[in-house]
C-alpha cells in the first residue's frame, strides 16, 4: 500500500544529516509540504540540491527563544517529527538541550496550533534503545532518550483527545557517524560493533533510511 501525504505539511528537526534527513526525503517524496530544520547551513543546502521542493530553515534548536520564535514564523504543521540528536563528548547540559529540550520545545508551538485549528495532527519523537538497556559510555545520551520516552508518553496522554497521536521510534545503532561513534564508546569499535550485531534478532545493524 503506497503511503501519501499530500495537503499535509510536516516539520522534521535535525534534518541535515542521517535518520533526519531520509526522514524528510520520505516525506517529500510522498507527497507532503517538508520543512527541514536543521543548525548546519551546508547540509541543507545539499538537502534542497537533493530535493529542490523540501523547504529548509537553519536554526540552533538549543537557542530556546529563537527556536520559538523561528517554528512559529512558519505556520501550521499536520506532522511533527523531532529527530534533532547529537552523541558526543560534550557538557551534559548541551547534549539535554539538544536532545530533550529542543523536542519540548518544538511540540509545544506545533501543538498549540494544531489544537487552535482543531484538525488534530501526528508527532513522532525519536528516541533510542538506550533509554531501556545499559550501555557503556551512553549515560548522558541515554539518560535524554529515557527523558524523550516518558515526554512522549505524558504527551500522548495529554494530547491524545485533542486527535493528536504522539508515539516514539527507538531504533537501535544505526549504520552512520553517529551510531559508529556511540557505539565506539567503551571498548574497541570493531569488538563493540560484534556485540550490538549478535544482540539484534535481524543480525545486522541497519542503515538509516530503513527508520524511516
Amino acid at each position: 500500500m503506497e503511503i501519501r501525504f499530500d495537503g499535509k505539511r510536516a516539520l522534521v528537526t535535525g534534518a541535515g544529516k542521517g535518520i533526519g534527513r531520509d526522514i524528510a526525503k520520505a516525506l517529500y517524496r510522498c507527497g507532503a509540504e517538508t520543512v527541514a530544520i536543521s543548525r548546519t547551513q551546508e547540509d541543507l543546502e545539499s538537502l534542497k540540491a537533493e530535493c529542490p521542493g523540501i523547504h529548509t530553515v537553519t536554526q540552533d534548536l538549543t537557542d530556546w527563544e529563537g527556536t520559538r520564535e523561528a517554528v512559529t514564523k512558519l505556520g501550521h504543521f499536520d506532522l511533527l517529527v523531532n529527530n534533532a540528536g547529537v552523541n558526543r563528548m560534550a557538557n551534559f547540559l548541551d547534549i539535554f538541550d539538544t536532545n530533550f529540550h529542543s523536542a519540548f520545545n518544538v511540540s509545544q508551538v506545533v501543538a498549540r496550533s494544531m489544537v487552535e485549528r482543531g484538525t488534530g495532527g501526528a508527532i513522532v519523537n525519536m528516541s533510542s534503545y538506550v533509554s531501556r538497556i545499559g550501555y557503556p559510555g551512553l549515560a548522558a545520551y541515554a539518560s535524554t532518550k529515557a527523558a524523550v520516552d516518558e515526554l512522549t508518553r505524558a504527551m500522548a496522554v495529554e494530547l491524545g483527545p485533542k486527535k493528536i497521536r504522539v508515539n516514539s521510534v527507538n531504533p537501535s545503532a544505526v549504520s552512520n557517524a553517529m551510531g559508529r561513534y556511540g557505539t565506539g564508546w567503551g571498548g574497541d569499535l570493531e569488538e563493540n560493533m560484534k556485540k550490538l550485531t549478535a544482540a539484534i534478532p535481524l543480525g545486522k545493524i541497519l542503515g538509516t533510511a530503513t527508520v524511516t
